[in-house]
């Protein structure tokens, strides 16, 4: 159990989208981007969509093409996590003339081979992890240069197959959602295209504990490709994607300023252990619902942010905002000056010449603490908080892609997640010959990152 826990983690950081959302949501597995194509832009694709991976990146774009195709990749994911996990894709789509065109993709990711344990870290053998996803397509123009589309999927995991000591059920969810997509051609000038994608909408995903169940990662994706050389025998195009997660989520909230994490029960009466506040208002970390999401999650980082509590190494909490001050070696109160310091290796925050020590009195007192245990400020957070706070979090997905003639492509992109702290080239090529083709893709990155050194391999069939 130890290693999924692992590979799940290191899943958060490694997807496509930004991680302090990803780490709220379920189902983190749909958001792994496939096709060589795309992985030697940056992962940027919602604006183009020319083939049977538009399924995944954008179904709108499958309206606009013609005939039949299939196409396929394969990936040893996170090869310098382990050498077990891999990733398949394959994808198909036809045209039905009067009728639009009809496609879907089928996801299969292999987790490779755990350890069981039980609840004393005993050996009970061995199981195979996985997750998969199957998504059927349709897409229809709405005009002679715009379409929309439309997917409905089903996605299962299987992260354990029995729940640990008393827990009931096993590790298994079977979920369902469905994507939404629009592509625009020659918007405002012949040369400019673009898409916009809402994936991963539905109900949540639960395991063993439907109580703990978590949001999918819908994730809206808009973005332009723009032709910047068009000629008989050479086409450049630059594309550009931006990312955003539809997912609202919250840490334990003060939002009525008493300085007390809930104590009360749902209709506001006082009973000491409840989540909610004297108002009724959830005060204990939660997400927001799907339909809610929509709207709260472009202003859940700063605009409804109050004070908050940030738990580290598995502290549960003492549902007091504040309540500690920073103090030198000398004694001397640092709050006014505080450098902001880095994490030990407990997870506290040191600077190596103090400490944090607890104040007297109760929340709102005169000479009340205005941080936690761990160094970090939470009285009046709210107000240190602004919309730079939800724009780090976008994640931005820049490509270019040269073709000579219809046979030979090479690409670059760059990958950009500033709260996941992802920083990814890529590079690739692309080959054509009668109705076959080959892509490779290649990421780059920092020594010891989880995506450096991973491949692509696609192959397109067109009939």
């Amino acid at each position: 159990m130890k290693r999924i826990i692992t590979v799940l983690s290191v899943l958060l950081i490694a997807g496509t989208q930004p991680a302090n959302a990803q780490s709220e949501a379920g189902a983190i597995f749909l958001l792994i981007a496939p096709g060589a194509r795309a992985g030697g832009m940056g992962e940027a694709q919602v604006a183009i969509a020319d083939d049977a991976y538009a399924s995944y990146w954008n179904p709108a774009g499958l309206g606009f093409l013609e005939g039949s195709e299939l196409a396929m990749m394969h990936v040893n994911w996170l090869p310098n996590l382990a050498d077990d996990l891999y990733y398949e894709f394959l994808a198909y789509r036809k045209k039905y003339p009067n009728l639009g065109t009809v496609g879907g993709h089928l996801i299969f990711l292999s987790l490779g081979e755990q350890t069981r344990t039980n609840e004393v870290g005993e050996n009970l053998g061995t199981f195979n992890s996985f997750m998969t996803a199957f998504s059927l397509s349709y897409s229809a123009l709405i005009s002679q240069n715009s379409s929309f589309g439309i997917n409905a999927k089903i996605s299962y995991q299987q992260l354990v197959d029995l729940g640990a000591g008393s827990e009931k059920g096993t590790g298994a969810s079977t979920d369902f959602g469905f994507d939404i997509g629009y592509l625009r051609k020659e918007l405002f000038t012949p040369k400019l295209n673009f898409g916009l994608n809402i994936s991963n909408i539905g109900p949540s995903v639960s395991f063993i504990d439907p109580d703990q169940a978590d949001p999918q990662p819908t994730n809206l994706v808009m973005g332009i490709n723009y032709a910047i050389a068009q000629s008989e025998f050479n086409k450049l195009n630059i594309v550009y994607d931006v990312n955003k997660m539809l997912v609202a989520s919250y840490p334990d909230m003060d939002w009525d300023g008493d300085g007390y994490i809930g104590l009360h029960d749902e209709d506001g009466h006082y009973n000491g252990t409840g989540d909610y506040n004297s108002d009724g208002k959830m005060e204990m970390a939660h997400t927001d619902p799907i339909y809610l999401a929509l709207f709260t999650s472009w202003v859940d980082d700063w605009l409804l942010g109050g004070d908050m509590d940030k738990y580290k190494s598995g502290y549960e909490g003492d549902r007091v905002i504040g309540g500690y001050d920073w103090v030198d070696a000398d004694g001397n109160d640092k709050i006014d000056d505080s450098p902001w310091f880095d994490e030990n290796e407990n997870g506290i925050m040191d600077d190596g010449e103090g400490e944090m020590i607890p104040t007297d009195g109760e929340p709102g007192d005169a000479g009340w603490g205005l941080y936690n245990k761990w160094g970090q400020k939470e009285v009046g957070s709210g107000k240190d908080r602004g919309i730079n706070n939800e724009l780090d979090k976008l994640v931005h997905n820049l490509g270019f892609e040269y073709w000579y003639g219809e046979y030979f492509a090479l690409r670059a992109g760059y990958y950009y997640d500033k709260t996941g702290k992802i920083s990814n080239p890529t590079v690739g090529i692309g080959l054509r010959f009668a109705g076959y083709g080959f892509d490779f893709g290649y990421t780059s990155g920092e020594v010891g990152h989880p995506l450096t050194n991973t491949m692509r391999f696609s192959l397109n069939m067109e009939f």
